[in-house]
């Protein structure tokens, strides 16, 4: 940390020239031990935990455009443990004790900050349904507390909770080990940890035909030459299902485009992360005093990374009716990212039916809070040809098995999040 104060104070001075790398740019090899396909934080956290924790080094990271530039940089920054089925509990609260420890673990400050996540009931019947989600979150030993309406009121003063509010606030739940972390900086912290342990990190490198024979993976196809490899790994989140197919493998995945937009800066008023599965909304304040604002997914396929103005219509009525305030503020900018849905909500994680062949993905909304533990999981999967523990039951088998992982705490919808 000192390391990199001193460094920004000296590439000020000479105005912001000649910075060092944060990460290496080499050439491509012909092959490698593993390529992983996808640069963002899911497939770079999987790189930077092979090579630390199973000392597979012989990694390349391959990445169609810039690091960060998909779906890590592209979302509403959230991190949470808070679901109902054991699955997804214990998977989640591994991923959130990394998150805690992640900025001194990669020497890099990811800004993760646990200022609380609080899901709004607004109603009697939701409200017990928080009840019983907070039950069992304390069972799997994780931290939830349900709060009624006065307490509420008193963490979030600018929340309409008068008996006239559009969506009458009944209590919620809140995790207080949840939070939020700087995106970019998490791609950029695991890009750096990664290729100081002899990854490579290749930029501009798309992947266009994955090579199969006999059954087995033998490399992939890329606008840079082919590259040999005896394991490919997958994690290209809301493209999971075009890039499987190149290997002919078919999932049950389905791409939407679920946006976000910030505010114009305003004065510290919200210190916590704010969520209404009713309203389909979820807001908090960002470092620099935008307010930060998401909702649910467009109802339509789309590969594209923008929205459209419907949508935007939607998440700001939500926004004024919950905080009457917002009304005055300007919106700034919005964005999109591809989600990779799943019939159940929950991800796969795991092998597929091409031997050598990997899946991180269909993380539906799930997807940022998930990256280390993602990484970590997946890296023991690729590493040892089988799940861990954690990861099990989100094999893509489960979807003819029947062995679902519906889970309601996944997104933006009622009684979720």
């Amino acid at each position: 940390m000192r390391y990199s104060f001193l460094a920004l104070a000296a590439n000020a001075l000479r105005g912001h020239r000649r910075w060092r790398p944060a990460w290496r740019s080499p050439q491509p090899q012909r092959g490698y031990e593993v390529v992983i396909v996808g640069g963002g934080g899911h497939a770079l956290a999987t790189a930077y935990y092979l090579a630390k924790l199973h000392g597979v080094t012989d990694v390349a990271v391959l990445e169609r455009g810039w690091i960060g530039g998909g779906n890590t940089g592209r979302n509403t920054t959230i991190v949470r443990s808070n679901y109902l089925h054991d699955a997804n509990a214990h998977f989640y609260e591994h991923s959130l004790k990394l998150w805690e420890g992640l900025s001194r673990d990669l020497n890099y400050n990811v800004m993760f900050s646990p200022r609380g996540v609080l899901n709004l009931a607004h109603s009697d019947g939701q409200l017990e349904t928080y009840s019983r989600r907070g039950n069992a979150m304390r069972m799997n030993g994780i931290d939830a507390v349900l709060l009624d309406r006065e307490q509420v009121r008193a963490m979030v003063p600018d929340l309409d909770c008068s008996p006239q509010a559009r969506y009458p606030v009944h209590g919620g739940l809140l995790q207080p080990r949840g939070g939020t972390a700087r995106h970019d900086a998490v791609a950029w912290g695991f890009a750096r940890a990664a290729s100081a342990l002899g990854v490579d990190i290749i930029q501009q490198c798309e992947v266009t035909g994955i090579r199969v024979e006999a059954g087995r993976v033998q490399g992939v196809e890329t606008t840079r030459g082919y590259i040999g490899a005896s394991k490919v790994a997958i994690a290209v989140a809301g493209h999971s299902s075009r890039v499987a197919a190149m290997a002919g493998v078919a999932l049950p995945i389905e791409s939407h485009v679920l946006q976000a937009m910030v505010t114009e800066p305003v004065k510290p008023f919200l210190d916590t992360v704010v969520t209404s599965g009713a309203t389909h909304l979820y807001v908090s304040q960002t470092n620099k005093g935008e307010v930060l604002l998401g909702g649910d997914i467009d109802g339509y396929n789309s590969y594209a990374q923008r929205g459209n103005l419907p949508i935007v219509e939607d998440v700001l009525r939500a926004a004024v009716s919950l905080f009457p305030r917002l009304s005055r503020l300007r919106l700034m900018r919005t964005w999109g990212g591809i989600m990779d849905m799943t019939m159940d909500g929950s991800p796969i994680i795991g092998k597929l039916p091409v031997g050598g062949l990997y899946l991180n993905g269909g993380w539906c909304y799930g997807g940022f809070k998930a990256t280390p533990g993602s990484g970590w999981v997946f890296a023991h999967t690729v590493a040892h040809d089988e799940p861990h523990a954690l990861n099990a039951a989100f094999s893509l088998e489960r979807f003819w098995s029947g062995h679902l992982i519906d889970e309601k705490g996944a997104g933006a919808t009622p009684g979720a999040h």
